[in-house]
């Protein structure tokens, strides 16, 4: 399969270690960007994000349908970097007309029998803070831990981003290359 998790917290050097590590390991890597700009500050990071990347990416911009964005990017790559998956999940979270449940489970059905290339996903972990004050900021919170959970237990690869220091989590033994 070749999924490979990294999470951590705000800031911590997950998207660079994403690209760095897809930099290493694919010759046609692909960016799944599940950000939308929805202020100024936005697009400069968005647009910031694009020139980190450089020219050798192909970019599919898709903030809520991630099994469309991996079969288009399976296309043109051999391997996706889905940043980010919290960040979508809030996509979802506030769409309406989107069961966030029927999605994750969709979304972790569809990596687990992935035959394309090799996907890197990054996630933030939410769930080191205080308990959140309102209803849709615990519901985010409790959902993202366990779709966190759930690909973590998929991935053949798990690392947890501190300081901009990768801590290796999960190797499965019988992994190719």
């Amino acid at each position: 399969m070749g999924l490979i998790l990294i999470g951590g917290g705000a800031r911590s050097g997950k998207s660079r270690f994403a690209l760095e590590l897809a930099g290493v390991r694919f010759e046609r890597p692909a960016f799944i960007a599940t950000a939308e700009a929805h202020d100024e500050e936005m697009e400069e990071r968005i647009r910031s994000h694009q020139a980190e990347r450089g020219p050798g990416w192909t970019t599919v911009e898709e903030p809520l349908d991630l099994l469309d964005a991996l079969e288009t990017a399976a296309q043109k790559c051999d391997g996706c970097v889905v940043d980010c998956l919290t960040l979508w999940l809030s996509n979802v979270l506030l769409s309406p007309g989107h069961d966030e449940e029927d999605e994750i489970k969709r979304l972790l059905s569809q990596l687990e029998s992935w035959t394309g290339p090799p996907v890197i996903l990054v996630t933030n972990e939410v769930g080191c803070g205080i308990v959140p004050e309102n209803v849709l900021a615990r519901r985010y919170r409790d959902l993202a831990g366990n779709l966190n959970q759930q690909a973590a237990a998929l991935a053949d690869e798990a690392y947890w981003m501190a300081f901009g220091l990768p801590i290796d989590l999960k190797k499965r033994a019988d992994r190719a290359g």
